[in-house]
């Protein structure tokens, strides 16, 4: 079983080095078949040479987009290209690359797919789940989004709709990308998170979430959300979900 971990970086030269640390050393600690793919979306900054220069066990292939052009583009190219010559029992986990989430919970995601899940989400509503400095705005926006996804949606055993942290069996996220095609990714910014999450679900999938401690604190730099933009993002897209026009 490979993991290929899709790291979308824009601008992430502080944060990328100690990130790609952490998972170098849980691929060593757990013994992984693994690779990293860091996407470059246009950074002004030297992340694409830390990428491309980081020393350690573990593969770092880069995908280098020019100019940037936002997350749901990045995480469409990356999903994209991550799958390329997988085994559909492989993996694909994507990731943040600010460093705010722990790499070595992926061991645990791991062991979700091997019982049966198909999409296993780093969650922050789980028991045992932990946030550590994220601004008020930013919580409140993830607890509204989840808490209205949970009431119209309501998929059995997912509470964290937002959350970019995510592990994919490789045939679930195949059939996904193929049944939509060149749909697969529609929105901008932060909400195509919860577009793939919507598109994945409606193949069938099975899916479980695993607590994660969310560690915004070792966060370099200010997010990147515009929260208010992504709210309306998230809204538009609930209700074309209650209206069937996600469908390709």
């Amino acid at each position: 079983m490979h993991i290929t971990i899709v790291l979308p970086a824009y601008n992430e030269e502080e944060s990328l080095p100690p990130l790609l640390q952490r998972i170098n050393d849980a691929y060593n600690l757990f013994g992984w078949d693994a690779s990293v793919l860091v996407v470059n979306d246009g950074s002004k900054d030297n992340t694409l040479a830390v990428a491309t220069n980081f020393k350690g066990d573990i593969k770092v292939d880069v995908l280098d987009i020019q100019p940037n052009g936002g997350l749901a583009n990045a995480i469409n190219r990356g999903m994209r290209k991550a799958i390329e010559g997988l085994k559909d029992t492989d993996i694909v986990v994507t990731l943040d690359a600010d460093d705010s989430q722990n790499p070595f919970l992926i061991q645990r995601m791991m062991q979700q797919i091997a019982e049966g899940s198909d999409l296993v989400i780093a969650s922050r509503y789980q028991p045992g789940a932990r946030i550590k400095g994220l601004k008020s705005s930013r919580k409140m926006f993830s607890w509204a989004a989840g808490m209205l996804f949970r009431v119209f949606v309501g998929f059995e055993g997912i509470k964290d709709y937002t959350c970019g942290f995510r592990a994919y069996r490789v045939d679930m996220l195949r059939k996904t990308i193929n049944y939509y095609g060149d749909k697969f990714i529609t929105q901008k910014g932060f909400g195509c998170m919860v577009e793939v999450l919507l598109k994945v679900a409606s193949q069938s999938a099975t899916m479980n979430e695993v607590p994660m401690i969310l560690r915004y604190d070792l966060k370099q730099g200010e997010s990147k959300m515009n929260v208010k933009k992504t709210t309306q993002q998230t809204l538009r897209l609930l209700l074309d979900y209650k209206l069937g026009k996600l469908n390709p």
